[in-house]
């Protein structure tokens, strides 16, 4: 692996030429991201494993995976969720090496996540503590999303969520939830709807990064895991 310095400045200059507001969505390179946590505090709390696959040209491209076991000090809250206890991390990526090797990865990616704010939280806190850095990703929220297609009238009245939680969303595409709560089965779970998602916002008038990025949402429905 090279040297933390080495991977953080790969990651700053992926940004000296990243995209516009007026690139076409299938320009993009997408990071579709999920962590697993011992808990939801990003101050006492810390990540456990984490899952990511790209999304370009409209597909999910299986080319362009991430996938990284932490360990932990312990590891209960959160164990009946995901089911990784302490002993099997203990082979497991410390959470600087993992935290530098997701950079190298993510590079300009912009990042899709359900409830994303979890995890963007766990990863800048993560890297504040090792690197004194935070996330420059533009990010979206599949969630969010969702409610602003619904708001731009992109669903029929009679398909209109009450919940927008991702088993509700694999449920409204017809996803088989397999693989739920695990970094990566959620993270592949969750490109899935956002391919759903993105199909609908070009139909939409969303076709450049900055329209599906922009949000002027007047709804009030709950997002929930």
């Amino acid at each position: 692996m090279r040297p933390f310095s080495c991977i953080i400045d790969f990651y700053q200059e992926a940004f000296e030429a990243s995209w516009s507001d007026s690139e076409p969505l299938d320009g993009v390179r997408f990071v579709v991201l999920d962590c697993e946590t011992t808990g939801l505090d990003p101050r006492r709390h810390r990540i456990v494993s984490i899952g990511a696959v790209g999304v370009t040209r409209g597909q999910i491209d299986l080319s362009d995976t991430f996938e990284a076991l932490l360990r932990v000090r312990y590891n209960t809250e959160t164990t009946p969720v995901h089911g990784i206890t302490r002993d099997e991390t203990r082979n497991g990526l410390d959470e600087a090496e993992a935290i530098a090797s997701l950079l190298g990865y993510l590079r300009d990616g912009v990042i899709v996540g359900h409830h994303i704010g979890h995890d963007l939280g766990m990863i800048n806190a993560a890297m504040r503590r090792n690197f004194n850095l935070s996330l420059r990703n533009r990010h979206l929220d599949t969630g969010l999303l969702t409610l602003q297609l619904e708001q731009d009238g992109a669903f029929p009245e009679q398909a209109k969520l009450h919940q927008v939680t991702l088993d509700a969303l694999c449920a409204r595409f017809d996803i088989l939830p397999y693989d739920r709560h695990t970094a990566a089965g959620d993270a592949f779970l969750t490109a899935q709807v956002f391919l759903r998602l993105l199909r609908l916002a070009i139909r939409h008038g969303r076709g450049t990064l900055g329209a599906l990025l922009r949000q002027d949402l007047h709804v009030d429905t709950a997002i929930g895991d």
